[in-house]
């Protein structure tokens, strides 16, 4: 008969879940013992680096992902990125140590008291484990759930000495092979009512989100935009770009505030959403959600994030599949949508790298292949900069939570192979998770860490300034020697600041193939997030 531990592998790689990340801890280590040979255990120095790196892999594969935390503090460490997944609904089985059965009701060090209800508020399903012989039971359910519509992170504590305990091999043959199909299709008469509603209008929208960012998502979008004569948009602060930022009927990025977005939807008559919420804002400010003449239909997979739209219709089912059964009802003759005119070049006057020079130049150095992970809001949308043509190739943190970017990079080059990453950190982020640099270094990754060294917490001032504040402490940034740390990690480092020094380094960085990081010297800009 077999072990608890071998049936969870067993488990584990029927479901292709043989990528495993983490770092380990005691009440881990007899799950850890004789890693299977076509296992990987990609190892984090901090459990939040290493949830992160798993997010950025499941987010590339589309597969549920097993990440290993150590206990209560394992987890606790890991549950400030642990915002961002549960926001965009990564499918991650987080899995935790727990102290043995025996010394549970005691309470002997390192038990995980009320385990289930330490990460409940962030995860979709939060369970331990009744017995031994259920763990492969419970792994295998917390898989499925993950990846169930609405997809999201799920969490199983498991004692440490259910490993070696005997498995029941009769419930583990009856779960290998499984599947699950839990993804909602839109009803064809709600499609068809749409598509009337469409067709009708005289001046269509598209929102689109992050659940569309996929081969089908794209390519429906595109195609759907284009019968239509509807411009796109992205949804706020956007954590996916599901359609081309290169594209004639790009718009932009929706406002954060409520106003703003109001302003935004002005002149047309039927916004649609697809695969994202309406709306997702960051800053108040009073008024209407709605223009006058202006009506809203969400299309999502999420019947929570259908519900609590404050405004609006809503059709729960597969966005993507959706915007491709819409295509054929389409009756409407496209609008012709001027294409944007590139605002008009200003050189710095300054010893800084600008902000408009350094998003210029990530446009024209970096490879169309070029996957991006980002988290330096200092930057604004520097996406509409750039373009991004393929889907699968922006990943941001969705929740707000910092410490994303740097080590999601990693999970997503994993996942990857050869694409260039490019991570676009600020200098306050990237102290979140900087041990990253170290798995990237280990696995000869082909990442470029770009830190936007400005000084500052950009975003914070510019939020102060929207809400009023005079002198708010902490805003400064001094003293921090990102070369310096990244030898320290193993890569190779050079601090730029002109332009033209900044495109060289990036190039020779991309197509090195390797790990590296450059630090810009960037001027501090207001980042425009929070216009009132």
């Amino acid at each position: 008969m077999a072990t608890v531990h071998d049936a969870t592998y067993e488990i584990l790689r029927s479901l292709g879940m043989t990528a495993i990340f983490g770092n380990p801890g005691s009440n881990e280590l007899p799950f850890l013992d004789r890693l299977p040979s076509d296992f990987r255990y990609v190892l984090a120095l901090h459990e939040g680096a290493g949830l992160a790196m798993a997010d950025g892999y499941c987010q590339v594969t589309g597969k549920p992902v097993l990440v290993s935390l150590h206990a209560a503090a394992g987890v606790g460490q890991a549950m400030g990125t642990l915002v961002n997944a549960q926001v965009l609904g990564a499918p991650l089985v987080i899995m935790s140590g727990q102290q043995v059965r025996s010394m549970l009701t005691l309470e002997g060090q390192l038990t995980s008291r009320n385990a289930i209800d330490l990460p409940r508020p962030l995860v979709k399903w939060s369970f331990e484990a009744p017995n031994a012989a259920s763990v492969p039971a419970v792994i295998a359910r917390a898989a499925h759930f993950a990846v169930a519509a609405p997809s999201g992170p799920v969490f199983v504590s498991i004692p440490l000495d259910d490993w070696r305990a005997e498995a029941n091999d009769d419930q583990t043959s009856s779960l290998l092979d499984r599947h699950v199909a839990a993804q909602p299709i839109p009803q064809p008469h709600q499609l068809k009512t749409l598509a009337d509603r469409l067709n009708a209008a005289h001046k269509p929208l598209f929102v689109m989100g992050a659940d569309v960012d996929t081969g089908l998502g794209w390519k429906a979008g595109v195609k759907l935009s284009e019968i239509c004569g509807a411009p796109v948009f992205l949804v706020s602060e956007p954590a996916r770009i599901p359609f081309p930022t290169n594209h004639p009927n790009f718009l932009g990025t929706l406002s954060t505030t409520i106003s703003g977005v109001c302003e935004q939807l002005a002149g047309y008559d039927l916004v649609v959403v697809f695969g994202g919420p309406a709306f997702r804002y960051h800053a108040w400010t009073p008024g209407a959600y709605l223009p006058k003449g202006t009506a809203l239909v969400t299309v999502t997979a999420d019947a929570d994030q259908a519900a609590r739209a404050p405004m609006g219709d809503a059709i729960v089912g597969d966005p993507a599949v959706a915007m491709e059964q819409l295509i054929p009802l389409m009756k409407r003759i496209p609008a012709v949508i001027q294409p944007k005119v590139p605002a008009p070049r200003v050189p710095s006057g300054g010893s800084k790298v600008t902000v408009e020079e350094f998003n210029r130049i990530v446009a024209s150095v970096c490879p169309p292949e070029t996957v991006f992970t980002t988290e330096s809001p200092s930057l604004a949308s520097w996406w509409e900069t750039a373009a991004i043509t393929r889907p699968k190739s922006f990943f941001c943190g969705a929740g707000g939570g910092l410490g994303f970017a740097l080590p999601a990079a990693v999970g997503v080059s994993l996942a990857y192979g050869k694409r260039p990453v490019v991570v676009l950190v600020g200098d306050g982020s990237a102290n979140y998770s900087i041990t990253g640099l170290w798995t990237a270094a280990q696995h000869k990754l082909p990442c470029t860490f770009v830190i936007v060294r400005n000084g500052v917490y950009e975003a914070l001032k510019d939020f102060g300034s929207f809400l009023n504040t005079k002198v708010v402490a902490g805003m400064d940034l001094p003293g921090i020697d990102f070369v310096s740390l990244a030898a320290g990690y193993g890569l190779p480092a050079r601090r730029v600041t002109s332009p033209d020094d900044f495109a060289k380094a990036l190039a020779a960085a991309i197509a090195s193939g390797t790990p590296s990081l450059i630090e810009v010297e960037v001027e501090p800009t207001n980042s425009g997030m929070f216009r009132k």
